[in-house]
């Protein structure tokens, strides 16, 4: 039996491939239209996954879309009304883009597929995070949390999974939502909302949490974390443009400039910022004020779901938790849900944002719908398309590039050793792509952690990014209590980079490209048993240098989704002062 489950309409359009209950395909749209978190019908994605599995759309059993359109529809036209007139901007945008697209998925699909309507199921948009989650964690029974910007109604569920059954038992209503709470400062603080969240979470270390009190002030919270937001500081209720109101600025003071540079003086001022403007002095004490900002923000964000965690797991009266929603994905908060809350073993989905809804709904399908037992947990994220080496010399004869041919694993770990030891910086293409926006060694870009000017030299002459977005540290299993504070042992969350945990001060002048600078870093722990290949170098790398540690971020140009295709990798390469590219059996070099 297949199901095809889809996520599209709002933001990273995803496409997840369910056989018999275990997961066979999952891409998001972006991977193939080259369009950062693409929302639009994913024709691309949905080809590829059916082709991949060998079928067509008419051999599908079921499709399932991700949330509830006719549900998520009402929320806003109850909304509007709640807020008439000032919402009347907000109701015009929203039924202009209701009325001529979203509103009509059902017969969109139904025709792009050529399937029956009966064939096409809709789930609820916090049931297809809590699916996602519980589902693919391997457990019998947990507790689950889910925490986002929006669905329809809810913005946060809390609630318990057992064998084939998720029962949702409480949850947070729009307009109060901790993920738009988030949201309203990551455009405050001049980023791109559902796109620079986690910039957010880098620059916070940068800063003190000094307005943890002004903060509290725009939102009351209970016992078990649910909250009320005081909708006076916010306008994303009731405006198409604005999140923030006047009493927010008050507070806070102007918005930071999005496309200004930042710089502290903990961060320093990187050279390739060019040379230090006149105003040197006012605009670092400027960014050392957004940046108490966002330290004040995470610190009562995770405060937030600390609470929310230990209410699930109380609840669920269960020692077991696992999340999704597109707040899962705070790394920082999930580190301390792990410590904090006496949680046994924690799983937050890989691709927990809207993307992962696309694989919920299927499995939703699959286990609620048709009671099927469960038989799939996700131990990796490597569910996207990969290129053969045929494809691959077809793509270089084609552009004209010369490569070497290594011919082996053995060879081709060999090489891109002695690469990293002599101070290069690989593009690193291999097998399917990732699940989900971590790359986890497969779209990756490789260094040496040891060297501490490989974080500007990464960012300088290949990502062009802000100095603040720290690199993550690839290790073996088994080497994370060399490094690590914390316990990671067999955590799913550190096997899918989803974690921070205190890098030991004994061993930060190691790897102090991988350090952040409050001693954190984001640990990718990697197993033979999921990618022996990259384990393979990791393990060789540490062979010879006495550290199995790799520097580790995403295949990819600052503004561009990871790479996907052999032409994507090649592109990017020639792209960036990237030194050399291991593209399957194939070396590249400039």
């Amino acid at each position: 039996m297949h199901i095809l489950g889809i996520s599209c309409d709002y933001h990273d359009a995803s496409a997840a491939l369910v056989k018999d209950g275990q997961l066979v395909a999952a891409a998001a749209e972006e991977r193939f239209s080259r369009r950062k978190h693409d929302p639009s019908l994913l024709e691309r994605s949905i080809a590829w996954c059916l082709a991949h599995a060998g079928i067509e759309a008419g051999d599908l059993d079921y499709v399932a879309f991700y949330e509830k359109p006719l549900l998520k529809f009402d929320r806003i036209i109850a909304t509007s009304l709640d807020y008439f007139p000032g919402a009347y901007p907000f109701f015009r945008e929203a039924l202009l883009t209701w009325l001529s697209q979203k509103l009509w998925i059902k017969a969109r699909l139904v025709k792009y597929l050529g399937i029956s309507s009966d064939k096409l199921l809709f789930c609820e948009h916090h049931l297809s995070h809590a699916a996602s989650a519980f589902f693919c964690s391997g457990f019998a029974d947990a507790a689950i949390l889910t925490v986002d910007g929006i669905g329809e109604w809810a913005t946060a569920t809390l609630g318990a999974g057992r064998a084939n059954s998720i029962h949702l038992t409480h949850e947070i209503r729009w307009p109060h939502s901790l993920g738009m709470l988030y949201s309203v400062f990551t455009a405050f603080l001049g980023f791109e909302v559902n796109e620079g969240e986690y910039k957010v979470m880098g620059m916070a270390p940068y800063g003190e949490p000094r307005y943890v009190d002004k903060i509290w002030k725009l939102l009351r919270v209970s016992t078990d974390g649910a909250i009320e937001l005081d909708l006076d500081y916010f306008c994303y209720h009731r405006s198409p443009k604005y999140v923030f109101s006047p009493r927010f600025l008050a507070l806070f003071g102007e918005p930071r400039p999005p496309d200004s540079h930042f710089f502290t003086r903990t961060s320093g001022y990187p050279s390739y910022f060019g040379s230090k403007p006149e105003n040197f002095t006012d605009a670092q004490l400027a960014n050392e004020h957004y940046a108490d900002i966002a330290a004040s923000l995470q610190l009562v964000t995770q405060q937030i779901l600390v609470k929310m965690a230990k209410a699930a797991l109380r609840q669920a009266k269960s020692s077991r938790l696992v999340m999704a929603g597109g707040v899962a994905l705070n790394s920082v908060a999930n580190g301390h849900i792990q410590d904090e809350t006496g949680v046994d073993q924690l799983y937050v989905q890989p691709a927990a944002g809207d993307g992962g809804g696309a694989l919920g709904a299927a499995l939703w399908v699959w286990h609620v719908v048709l009671g099927r037992p469960q038989r799939f947990p996700l131990l990796h994220a490597y569910w996207g398309r990969e290129n053969s080496d045929a494809e691959i010399s077809s793509e270089l004869m084609r552009c004209g590039v010369r490569a070497e041919n290594l011919g082996s694993p053995e060879a081709l770990v060999e090489r891109a050793v002695s690469d990293l030891l002599a101070g290069k910086v690989l593009g690193w293409s291999q097998g399917r792509f990732e699940w989900g926006p971590r790359a986890l060694g497969n779209r990756s870009i490789l260094a040496d952690p040891a060297r501490a000017a490989m974080k500007e030299i990464v960012n300088t002459k290949i990502k062009f990014r802000e100095p603040f977005r720290p690199f993550a540290p690839s290790l073996i299993a088994g080497a994370e209590d060399r490094y690590f504070v914390q316990p990671l042992g067999s955590q799913a969350t550190a096997k899918f980079m989803l974690r921070t945990a205190t890098v030991r001060p004994e061993v930060r002048d190691c790897i102090p490209a991988v350090t952040h600078v409050d001693g954190s870093a984001r640990p990718h722990v990697v197993e033979s048993s999921t990618n022996p290949l990259y384990h393979k170098l990791i393990q060789t790398f540490g062979d010879a240098t006495g550290s199995p540690v790799v520097l580790n971020t995403s295949f990819n140009l600052r503004g561009e989704p990871m790479v996907a295709s052999a032409d994507d990798a090649l592109a990017t390469f020639f792209g960036s002062e990237m030194d050399v590219l291991y593209l399957g059996s194939f070396r590249v070099s400039k």
